[in-house]
């Protein structure tokens, strides 16, 4: 079978949609870090409807890849072309696929294969906006406090050789330095990823680290760059060969690395961009003044059901969301969980029906032309528990408002971090601080193994457990979070996910 690239485009299927314009004609002017497959099917569809639709031709992405070369190697002989699948079922139930072609990816480069091409791309004068989805550890940040980790061993190595970092804060840092040493015009820094007030939190950082390399530096990102913050949200799985397989047969030419995700799709963005942009509201992106309520509802109403449907059910060896969703027992705890702890945190959010956004969100995860893998969302789970769990729980505490289904949520986590329940098979834990965890768990079981009464003993271990400080903050320390949390994790336990799910539900019915 051929291979997807601008010769075969033209023997594509009628239905598939390709690209329009001529893609000599791109200029580079994004440069994305983290060419994974959120991106390229997010951003870089609403990238490709602006373009086709303004046909301004400034706005050719270049990606980056961090560490892995694999989606280089995989689009490099496509000259950038994938496909991006989008599956939902019909009215009947049955499954629905739509194709499309993106045009606007023109390269990708590996930082592993040669830092200085990266820092060349950023710094080069088509460049104007610099975008990142590196994922939340991708920072370098404390879970807690938001602080740059000095000790992380990027950062350590990045602040030793600054003309070769590893880290994107640091290449962000060079390569803003290179142009600064050559009269270049700023650029706007996009963060794309789940983080509160991403855009800050970026700029937080860069500057923290550009103050630790020169301070002069540090003076001209402050005064000359802007960091808007955004929200992004749309489900996008990792790609199965199954998908591939599927895509290859409709197009009638291989792509070896295409990308599947669901209809919906949101992307709301502060508009401060210091050297232009795209008019991505083309492709339905929305620009505001601020975010911020925009990405407090994407994190506390859609990332934290997500994540708590993922804990419990790879607790329990469900594989994927949608099928965890499908217990009816699990659906009516998420949905009280949003409607009665999360949805009264979330104060006035301009243009959204709280009571409908919560409905399609279950519907979306339901979706089962689109299994989203529970170890998947359940990865990385000390980056993501701070900003879409603990946060709701510090405001409902200090409200004097109950916690019990944002505590199981919790409970649910610490319960995965142990294995889950009795008879699940073996997993690993995939966090950039699984030895941390385990030594906590460790020293909790100790601690606890010295008392005789359960409920106590219980107690001590959650509290020895969320005394991470560096995690858990304040919030860790607090009886009644702790309190909450242990009644949980024994039930859990003693009982497993289902059972304990349930008798909640029937509990509180």
């Amino acid at each position: 079978m051929q291979r997807l690239s601008p010769d075969t485009l033209s023997t594509l299927p009628e239905h598939v949609v390709r690209p329009s314009y001529d893609r000599s004609q791109l200029k580079a002017g994004i440069v994305h870090l983290g060419i994974g497959a959120f991106h390229r099917g997010h951003q870089a569809v609403v990238n490709e409807a602006a373009i086709t639709a303004s046909g301004d031709m400034r706005w050719g992405i270049v990606g980056v890849s961090l560490r892995s070369p694999d989606t280089r190697d995989a689009l490099q002989p496509q000259s950038g072309l994938y496909t991006v699948s989008v599956l939902d079922v019909d009215e009947e139930g049955a499954p629905a696929e739509h194709l499309q072609v993106i045009g606007c990816l023109l390269k990708v480069l590996v930082a592993g294969d040669g830092i200085d091409a990266v820092l060349e791309q950023i710094a080069h004068p088509d460049t104007r906006i610099v975008s990142l989805t590196v994922t939340e550890k991708g920072y370098n940040r404390e879970p807690a406090t938001g602080a740059l980790r000095v000790d992380d061993a990027d950062i350590v190595h990045d602040l030793a050789h600054p003309d070769a970092p590893r880290s994107a804060l640091g290449v962000i840092v060079r390569s803003l330095d290179l142009r600064r040493q050559r009269g270049l015009p700023p650029v706007t820094l996009l963060s794309c990823d789940n983080l509160p007030s991403n855009g800050d939190t970026l700029r937080g950082l860069v500057l923290a680290l550009a103050e630790r390399v020169d301070p002069a530096l540090a003076a001209w990102i402050s005064a000359q760059c802007s960091f808007p913050n955004a929200m992004v949200d749309r489900i996008v799985p990792r790609t199965t060969e199954v998908d591939r397989l599927r895509i290859a047969e409709d197009l009638g030419v291989d792509d070896a690395w295409p990308v599947v995700g669901e209809s919906f799709l949101e992307w709301v963005v502060e508009d401060h961009f210091v050297a232009g942009r795209p008019d991505w509201q083309l492709g339905g992106a929305r620009f505001v003044d601020s975010a911020e309520p925009f990405e407090r509802l994407k994190l506390r109403f859609v990332n934290a059901p997500q994540s708590t449907l993922a804990y419990l059910g790879a607790s329990a060896g469900i594989e994927t969301n949608n099928k965890v969703i499908a217990h009816a027992p699990f659906r009516r705890f998420i949905d009280r969980m949003m409607r009665e702890e999360i949805a009264p945190t979330l104060g006035t959010i301009p243009g959204v029906d709280l009571d409908g956004f919560r409905a399609r969100l279950l519907k979306r995860v339901a979706n089962p032309a689109l299994p989203h893998r529970t170890q998947q969302v359940a990865m990385d789970g000390t980056q993501k528990i701070p900003q879409r769990l603990l946060g709701t729980i510090a405001d409902r505490l200090r409200a004097n408002q109950p916690i019990t289904c944002l505590a199981l949520a919790v409970a649910a986590w610490i319960h995965y971090l142990r294995g889950g329940d009795a008879g699940v098979a073996a997993y690993p834990i995939n966090d950039p601080l699984a030895a941390e965890l385990a030594q906590r768990m460790a020293d909790g079981d100790r601690e606890a193994a010295s008392l005789n009464n359960p409920s106590e003993a219980e107690r001590r271990q959650i509290a020895v457990f969320t005394g991470y400080t560096a995690l858990f903050g304040d919030l860790g320390r607090e009886p009644r979070f702790i309190d909450a949390v242990a009644r949980h994790t024994r039930t859990l336990r003693e009982l497993g996910v289902d059972e304990t799910v349930t008798a909640l539900m029937t509990e509180q019915e």
